[in-house]
Order: C-alpha cells, then sequence, then structure tokens
C-alpha cells in the first residue's frame, strides 16, 4: 500500500509522477511513440527506470548508454537506474519480501525524491521480475503494461497475484499482427489498446538518423540472428547450422549481397562459419554487429528480404516497413520448445503460420500468407488454453471447436498429444485407452516389436 499522508497535509494536491520501466531500446522506442500519442495522460514528471537484465549487467552496459538513446531522452524528465536501486540484487532474480514491501517503497521515494507523489507505474513483462518487483513495492500504483514484441499475442505465463494484476489497467501493444489482439492479462478484463504505427516509425525514423558506421549494402538479404542456445532450445552448433541455411536459402533464392545481424551475445566462431559458407556459394557476406535495431538496418538499406527464426524484427519489416520477409527453423522449435507453456511458443507460432518458410520459394516471392487473422485468432486461443488451461477456462469451447474441425496433419506442429490427452481436448488419446503408457506389458510388447523390425530391416 501507498504510505499514508502525515496529519493535516491531506488537502494538500499531490504531483503525479509516471514511472515507465523498461529493459530495451525497443521497449523504449515504443513508450516514447506511446507517450507522442498521447497514450498517457499528462502528469507532473515522468520518470524512465533502465533495467539491465543480461546475466552480467556488470559487463553489458545497459541500453541507455547508447548514441541513440538520445533520441528518446526528451521524454523523461529523469532517467533512473534500476540495478543501482536493488544493488547488489540481481534485477531478474530478486523481488521484495511481503513484509518489506512498504520499507521498499519508502526507500524507493527518498532515492527517487518521489516525496508524497501520486504513482502510476508502465512496465513490460509483469509476470517477471523486475517488472513484478517495480509493482510490487508501489502496491497502490496503477499499472499499464506495454508489449515489447510478440509474447503479448500469448497467455499470461504465470498466474499473477490478484493484487497486481487487478491494478492493470490496459495493455499497450503495437499492430505487429493486424487483426490479431493479445491474449495477454484477458483474465483480469484488461482490454488492449494500440500504439500507433506512425509514431513508432517516427520514433524509429530518429533513431536510424543517429545511427554511425553502418555497412554501405543496397536492397541486400538481411539475417536475422537471435541466441536461441542461450535459451536451451538448440545446442551451439544446431543454431550456426541454422544460420548457414538462412544463407543458403537467400543464396537459392538469388541473392548475391547478404547481411547478417548476430544477437550481441552471439559468439564470433558462428559468424566466421557463415563466411566460410559464404565464400564457397560465391556470396557477398557483410557481417554486422554493431549493437542497433534491426528496424534502423530496414531503413537504411531497405532489404530485399528478410530472413529470421522468430524474431520480433520479422513482423515489424512484414507490417510497419512492407518488406517481404521468410521464416526458418520454426519447425524444430516447435518440436523443441520444453515444458509445453514455455512462453516463446506462440511467438514461433505466429511466426510459423503467418510467413512463409524460406524454403518455398514462390510463397516467398509471392509474400504468400499461411492462414487468415481469423484463423490465426483461432490457432493461438487453441495453443494458448493449450499452455494455460487453468487461467483460461473460458477458451475450452474455441479450443474443442479448433481441434475438433481444423487438426490436419500441417497443424498438429502446434501441439502434443500428451498435452491434448491431459485436458481432455480433442486429438488427444481416448480416456479408456489411456493406460496404455503406463501399462508394463504393452510397453514391453512394444520394445520386443521394435527390436524385431530393427533385425528385419537392418537398422
Amino acid at each position: 500500500m501507498t504510505a499514508p499522508l502525515p496529519s493535516g497535509r491531506a488537502d494538500r494536491p499531490r504531483r503525479t509522477t509516471q514511472i515507465f520501466c523498461a529493459s530495451t531500446l525497443y521497449g523504449a522506442a515504443t513508450l516514447a511513440a506511446a507517450l507522442d500519442s498521447d497514450c498517457f495522460a499528462p502528469a507532473d514528471r515522468r520518470l524512465l527506470v533502465v533495467t539491465n537484465n543480461s546475466a552480467t549487467p556488470e559487463l553489458s552496459p545497459a541500453f541507455d548508454s547508447s548514441p541513440a538513446f538520445a533520441h528518446l531522452r526528451d521524454r523523461f524528465d529523469g532517467v533512473l537506474s534500476w540495478n543501482e536501486a536493488v544493488a547488489p540484487f540481481h534485477p531478474s532474480g530478486w523481488s521484495p519480501r511481503p513484509d518489506d514491501q512498504v520499507l521498499w517503497e519508502r526507500y524507493l521515494r527518498m532515492l527517487w525524491d518521489l516525496g508524497e507523489d501520486r504513482v502510476e507505474l508502465a512496465v513490460e513483462s509483469i509476470q517477471v521480475n523486475p517488472a513484478l518487483a517495480v509493482c510490487q513495492v508501489f502496491g497502490g500504483a496503477p499499472v499499464d503494461v506495454y508489449a515489447d514484441g510478440l509474447m503479448s499475442y500469448g497467455p499470461t505465463r504465470f498466474r499473477i497475484d490478484p493484487l497486481v494484476g487487478s491494478r492493470v489497467r490496459r495493455v499497450l501493444h503495437l499492430d505487429l499482427v493486424p487483426g490479431l489482439e493479445p491474449l495477454l492479462l484477458t483474465e483480469f478484463g484488461v482490454a488492449p489498446e494500440l500504439v500507433p504505427s506512425e509514431a513508432f516509425l517516427k520514433v524509429l525514423e530518429g533513431l536510424a538518423g543517429l545511427a554511425e558506421g553502418l555497412p554501405a549494402v543496397e536492397e541486400p538479404a538481411l539475417l536475422l540472428g537471435q541466441y536461441l542456445s542461450a535459451l536451451g532450445i538448440l545446442t551451439g552448433e544446431e543454431e550456426e547450422d541454422l544460420h548457414v541455411r538462412m544463407l543458403r536459402g537467400a543464396v537459392e533464392l538469388g541473392h548475391r549481397r547478404v547481411v547478417f545481424k548476430p544477437h550481441p551475445s552471439a559468439p564470433a566462431r558462428w559468424s566466421r562459419a557463415l563466411e566460410r559458407e559464404a565464400e564457397r556459394l560465391g556470396a557477398e557476406l557483410t557481417v554486422f554487429d554493431t549493437p542497433v535495431l534491426a528496424e534502423v538496418l530496414y531503413q537504411r538499406m531497405r532489404p530485399a528480404l528478410v530472413v529470421g527464426c522468430f524474431s520480433t524484427a520479422l513482423l515489424t519489416a512484414s507490417a510497419l516497413y512492407g518488406l517481404p520477409v521468410a521464416r526458418t527453423g520454426t519447425g524444430v522449435l516447435l518440436e523443441r520448445l520444453t515444458p509445453y507453456e514455455n512462453s516463446n511458443r506462440v511467438p514461433v507460432t505466429v511466426v510459423d503460420a503467418l510467413l512463409p518458410d524460406l524454403a518455398d520459394a514462390a510463397a516467398v516471392a509471392e509474400q504468400r500468407r499461411g492462414t487468415d487473422v481469423e484463423g490465426l485468432t483461432a490457432l493461438v486461443r487453441a495453443v494458448g488454453f493449450a499452455m494455460q488451461a487453468k487461467i483460461y477456462p473460458e477458451l475450452r469451447p474455441a479450443a474443442e471447436q479448433y481441434l475438433t474441425r481444423r487438426l490436419d496433419r500441417y497443424t498438429w506442429r502446434y501441439f502434443k498429444r500428451r498435452r491434448l490427452t491431459s485436458l481432455g481436448l480433442p486429438g488427444g488419446v481416448p480416456a479408456q485407452l489411456a493406460f496404455i503408457p503406463r501399462n508394463a506389458t504393452v510397453r514391453r510388447v512394444a520394445r520386443r516389436a521394435r527390436s524385431l523390425r530393427r533385425r528385419a530391416t537392418g537398422r
């Protein structure tokens, strides 16, 4: 709860201070576009709290140290560091104990000169720290959530304490998939609100004007790296091979000039593997590892094709810049993501279902979409229910309808039979046969049958 006003001063009007939390330049640019579009009510002060969530924040400078941030700085009356406020704790691993929340609020009000201000919060990724911790510290403050990417289209990752969730007023998001509405926080009746694309593009245009040292390559095929091995989804060798397949696919489509934008934390050896493959294929490869937004490269290079796995930048290229795009590797990720409720599942599903496969030359040339918005909405709702059935029980009828009508050889990739079985959904193993995987006799017979088949085929 917010600390009470001292006696005799309750009639004095209080200042309103809006606190915006951001961990990436992309998120800060989204906030800047929302502010430019008057998505937030007027306030006496606006403070940006920067969080550096990298594994070793001491070695990785926060985004506000980059030259591009100068273009966003004037939207805020002050820039503060969450890492410094909670040091020596890591911002991703710390949250206040319930008994200490009032003490932490008093401490931050003193540290940030908030006094008796009425505080309003705008955070990203409210399900996890540090955003959740900020909301817990300022326990009486209303909250706006803004989406930094595709995860907002999926379900809330964890069940949120109603003391936090019930304070959320709206989910601000970019129109990355026109017509598709976020599922995030709908369990609390929170409505989505669009940040105008025109305002966001204008902010990005300003960032591009400050970028220096960009390679002078016109209309290349731009490859986007994501460093999926750091998430434990792929091994380092598998991700390196994924980048090589991106390069081969682009060259097979006739692109001789290729730019690779690796993830800032990716090892340099991946770039060397691509250079060797480019030399073998006779392609002109440029590796651009300066930390700038992919959208800056879109404006300065106007790529002839943008290739990635499931990066949000694929959707900004397509929806906001009208650039040709292609995805690859999503099939493997859909199979590998564990547990099923992994928060990356909906972003991978959206990209896989919507964007053309790099291996399908005709689909890439025509920029053929994989499904309509109505079908994509139905798919996302079905996957969302399968991921978080306890949080979204009202989605069961929609999931059953989708699975009954649309489950086929292609759409099976988005579901797991075991998951459907455990939820009693169409496509799962019938209840009367559910005992089979646990039956020792059946398993022994199955192993014997596989052994005989291997001997017969010589495998």
